[in-house]
């Protein structure tokens, strides 16, 4: 049988003296691998809209990002858009209120993730490219207000918050880039109807850097970044 010594009761007694009155003691920590979800990506530049700015240059990592805003007046490239927050989609843009707001296409309510749960986003599935129309002439805008460049890096999603950035990686071949999500879709379509399956549709630009603009669609990993300033 094991005997504990005086001298040791006594220092058990002290500790509980000491955090009975109320003593602050503070020990090491360290964040377990995939307790955090989400990589986190050095962004240089200013990658969001403030008062009376209309256009937008960043960097992350190794991909470039010009973004504009639109004129009111040009048209929505995602036409079964209906409403927007109960409203016509350009008085939503023009208010504001399409960052995570329902939405209806074809009388049917979607409902976006609010920020907080879009941080541990990851899905896989299959993705498409769309904005076919815009590469034979400009004038489009995108379903929270920004100039449509089929030659950027964008992306339509039905339920993320807009913007949010997302690094999608070619399941094929596992090459990756980032977007920004600023656009909604993809929807079923009276020639596809299983085009509404697909879980992410990326400019044309975009197909072009992941591989896959020949082919149409492929399969994709998308995953909700963290972006920090630096």
């Amino acid at each position: 049988m094991k005997i504990i010594s005086p001298f040791f009761n006594l220092l058990i007694v002290f500790y509980l003296l000491v955090l009975e009155g109320c003593a602050v003691v503070t020990i090491p920590y360290k964040i377990t691998k995939g307790t955090i979800k989400g990589s986190v990506w050095v962004v240089k530049g200013t990658y969001e809209f403030t008062t009376g700015t209309t256009k937008l240059l960043y960097r992350i990592g190794a991909f470039t990002f010009e973004v504009v805003k639109a004129p009111l007046d040009w048209q929505v490239l995602n036409k079964d858009i209906e409403t927007m927050d109960g409203l016509p989609v350009e008085e939503a843009i023009r208010l504001g209120r399409v960052k995570n707001s329902p939405y209806t296409v074809k009388g049917k309510t979607y409902y976006p993730m609010s920020v907080k749960e879009a941080e541990n986003y990851s899905e896989t599935g299959i993705a498409s490219w769309y904005g076919y129309e815009t590469l034979q002439k400009g004038g489009y805008m995108t379903a929270n207000g920004e100039a449509f460049d089929p030659n950027g890096l964008t992306a339509a999603h039905k339920y993320l918050p807009l913007p949010t950035h997302v690094k999608v990686t070619n399941m094929e071949d596992h090459r990756s880039i980032i977007v920004r999500v600023n656009d909604r879709g993809p929807f079923p379509n009276e020639h596809h109807s299983g085009s509404g399956d697909r879980i992410i549709d990326l400019s044309a630009g975009a197909a072009k850097r992941l591989g896959f603009y020949k082919k149409g669609t492929t399969k994709v990993k998308v995953e909700v970044i963290r972006l920090k300033q630096g």
